[in-house]
């Protein structure tokens, strides 16, 4: 430890803090020297073991490497690292990818032995990060309050770190970082524009008017191999480019790390290179302005990589790679004014991931009150819940199963988990091709194919490639019985229980899924003809999904695999594009019917729900005697009586209540506009009511000579029509639920003549004009002088 680092002014204060408090947050800019110097320096002050958490594989290696290095041995002695699949023991300090702090406390919250764990590059907000300091915290308050908690990070804000941890003091390394010169392109890029070509152009830049190592970051493995090509013998013969990125063999991510002897490296990586990697003799950084994101819609239940701009943050990040030793050169694939478009920070994880295997971590620890920095987000934990309860995770209280638990212990996603304990070592190369990079992307969709290669059988595929997926597969099945020997199909069913496809009716390859979302095949795929298939990769289109990879399965397979989920249904429905209700029995498996039969036997009140449904839709469409009754309804409520309403809205509303026990047969549109609903508009009403509304508001009017006449009450309004002579011998005006009715007197030939209100104003006023005129027209009718003491008549006046 010879050389100084600008850690080692703060470390003093740090262990003094840690010493008090038991917990900080250190804040320190890459190249600060926090990963290889902290662990060393609380090692003294800890008696037991020193965890520390590194965000990804080759940085817990490597740093487990440099701690080493420092106390002159190898890993082994004091230092070591576990993650999956690879342990090297250490005594004092052990580099863990952050899932085994996980495993370590829900196998024993007290972490026996272990007195500090230490989060390093806590900024960068990975779940597992969120989780294990969450679980940390917890223990810490119940059960191990001598455990020391060290958040670590270059660009976090740490007050809310901080105070999460309990008000913990906050220890700021201000760095050593040289100067970087930022040059940013003359003009945006065009509208479509690939990032591949412009990208090699300015690394060709770059080299050319530069000196010393140059790192360039890519979004991707594709975009990285692309812009190798487009480099080749475009760079002096002097410069060696290496590619970084996650799935590299680790020999190969070793020389991208370490110094070329006698050349010039051009480090060609993903985001894996931006804080906790030291790339040694870099003076140059490239940055291409694009990141990598995964993104989870709940609704969907499906992920999808998406690129997206980077943020202010890493883009800080990436330019500061470039001054770690000396002053350096940044190139930025955006203008100047571009910059200010840029979101301040990235998304944390738990905020964008699929919440399944962080569901199921708080099912086994039985409790999800946490301390989390960003709570996660209700919809996606419900989504995951849902997924869990699919899986036998979950009982149906959303309880921890034993099923659960053994999901839980497995280091892989719980779909995959669930499909090896049901699948046994069968399912162990099926498990490795889907946790993995797909090793035949942009193939055809058959992960048979994947499979056929991972046996030497089938398309070519790099040889690395295959021994990782191999040692994987071996892996993975370690431990587990033969299995019950399933298809690929079945098991790639018991995976993905919610993706399911059944091929629609039609020419196209497209599918209904069993969570119910809609898929879509290639019709050129070698797959396009399966009736039946298990999504296994889509890109996540919420509408109508591309399958990416997928597996055939056969209908007696899906029987004999999910033969307890499989149930008949009986279901009426309205069809809008028959108009008629469709009453049938279905066999499901989810949103999958896989028989449809006519129900003969369809339960009446199911038939008539479903009526109401077509009802809604055709309207109402009443008869004119029931209009005339829902108008006296109406009048009277208007005036003050207590009757149900009989809006149009209202009665749309609850059809299922008045109407459906009287729709009897009724199923179609045309018998529906042939159905009367009188009779049941006037059920709504009890006997007493119904009395009240024929005395209030009646529906007929008895003239003078004891006939009725129908009163319409559609117009503003109630009114009759009748012969004026009928009127003969009434003094007053009838008066309806309040209100007077309007009379359309006629002639003895059925011609309107007046219309009145105030049937004494027309005997003393207009009446006389009218029978002036209509004594000339109809002279053997009736024309009295004073109609109030005439006799009502239909007659005319006898001869003679």
């Amino acid at each position: 430890m010879a050389d100084t680092l600008p850690i080692d002014a703060v470390l003093p204060e740090l262990l003094a803090a840690m010493a008090g408090r038991g917990a900080a947050v250190l804040q320190a800019p890459p190249g600060a020297g926090k990963t290889t110097r902290v662990p060393l320096a609380l090692m003294p002050a800890v008696r037991g073991r020193i965890v520390m958490l590194e965000p990804r594989r080759l940085a817990a290696r490597a740093a487990a490497e440099r701690l080493a290095e420092q106390l002159g041995e190898a890993p082994g002695g004091a230092v070591g690292y576990r993650m999956r699949g690879e342990s090297v023991p250490g005594r004092r300090i052990e580099v863990v990818t952050e899932g085994v702090l996980t495993r370590m406390l829900q196998t024993d919250p007290e972490l026996p032995g272990v007195d500090c764990v230490i989060f390093d590059e806590f900024h960068e907000r990975s779940l597992n990060a969120d989780l294990g300091l969450a679980l940390a915290l917890e223990v810490r308050g119940a059960l191990r309050e001598d455990l020391w908690l060290l958040a670590m990070s270059a660009t976090l804000d740490a007050g809310p770190v901080a105070a999460l941890m309990g008000d913990v003091p906050v220890v700021t390394s201000e760095g050593r970082s040289h100067p970087v010169d930022l040059r940013y392109l003359d003009r945006p890029l065009g509208p479509g524009a690939r990032i591949e070509g412009a990208a090699a152009d300015l690394v060709a830049r770059a080299v050319a008017e530069t000196e010393g190592g140059v790192l360039v970051f890519l979004p991707g493995e594709g975009e990285i191999r692309r812009v190798a090509a487009q480099l080749e013998g475009r760079l002096p013969g002097e410069c060696r480019v290496r590619p970084l990125f996650g799935a590299l063999p680790f020999a190969e991510q070793r020389a991208a790390i370490r110094p070329d002897e006698g050349g010039r490296k051009v480090v060609l990586a993903t985001s894996i290179a931006e804080t906790s990697l030291t790339i040694e003799d870099v003076r140059v950084v490239v940055d291409a302005g694009r990141a990598r994101r995964a993104r989870f819609d709940p609704g969907s239940g499906m992920a999808r990589l998406v690129t997206e701009r980077v943020t202010r943050a890493e883009a800080a990040q990436r330019a500061g790679r470039a001054g770690r030793v000396a002053p350096g050169v940044c190139y930025r694939l955006w203008t100047k004014g571009e910059e200010g478009a840029l979101a301040a920070y990235p998304p944390a994880e738990i905020e964008a991931a699929d919440l399944a295997p962080l569901a199921l971590e708080l099912a086994v620890w039985g409790s999800e009150n946490l301390p989390f920095l960003t709570p996660p987000p209700e919809g996606a934990m419900t989504a995951a819940r849902a997924l869990l309860g699919d899986l036998g995770a979950l009982d149906a209280a959303g309880r921890i199963t034993e099923h659960g638990r053994r999901l839980a212990a497995r280091p892989v996603h719980p779909r995959l988990g669930h499909m090896l304990e049901r699948g046994g070592r069968g399912a162990a190369s099926l498990a490795a091709v889907l946790s993995e990079r797909d090793p035949l992307r942009g193939a055809e969709a058959d992960v048979g194919l994947r499979l056929a290669a991972l046996q030497g059988r089938g398309p070519a595929v790099p040889r690395a490639v295959l021994e990782r997926l191999r040692a994987e597969a071996k892996r993975l099945g370690k431990g587990l019985p033969e299995g019950p020997g399933l298809t690929v199909g079945q098991m790639a069913a018991l995976a993905y229980p919610d993706r399911i496809g059944m091929r629609r009716p039609g020419d196209e390859p497209r599918y209904v899924l069993s969570g119910g979302k809609g898929a879509r095949l290639s019709a050129a795929d070698g797959l396009a003809g399966a009736r039946f298939l298990v999504a296994l990769d889509l890109d996540g289109e919420a509408r109508e999904a591309t399958v990416r990879l997928a597996a055939r399965i056969e209908e007696g397979e899906l029987r004999e695999t999910f033969a307890e989920r499989i149930a008949w249904e009986r279901v009426c429905l309205w069809s809008r594009r028959e108009r008629r209700v469709l009453a049938r029995r279905r066999e499901r498996l989810g949103a999958l019917v896989l028989t449809d039969l006519a129900d003969r036997e369809a339960d009446p009140e199911a038939v008539a729900a479903a009526m109401c449904a077509g009802v809604r839709e055709l309207g109402l469409g009443l008869s004119a005697a029931a209009e005339r009754f829902r108008a006296r309804v109406e009048l009277a409520r208007g005036g003050g009586m207590d009757l149900p309403e009989m809006s149009d809205a209202a009665l749309l509303a609850g059809l299922e209540e008045w109407l459906a026990p009287h729709l009897g047969a009724v199923r179609t549109a045309e018998e529906w506009r042939g159905f009367d609903a009188l009779p049941a508009l006037r059920a709504m009403l009890s006997w007493e009511e119904m009395q009240a509304l024929d005395r209030e508001v009646p529906a007929r009017f008895v003239t003078p000579l004891g006939r009725e006449v129908a009163i319409d009450y559609s117009g503003e309004h109630p009114s009759i029509e009748l012969r004026l002579q009928e009127m003969f011998g009434l003094a007053r005006h009838p008066v309806v639920g309040g209100r007077p009715l309007r009379i359309a007197l006629l002639s003895p030939g059925g011609k309107p003549v007046a219309v009145t209100m105030d049937l004494p104003g027309f005997w003393d006023g207009a009446y006389s004009e009218v029978r002036k005129e209509m004594r000339g027209r109809y002279p053997k009718h009736p024309w009295p002088e004073d109609p109030r003491e005439a006799q009502p008549t239909l007659r005319a006046k006898p001869r003679g």
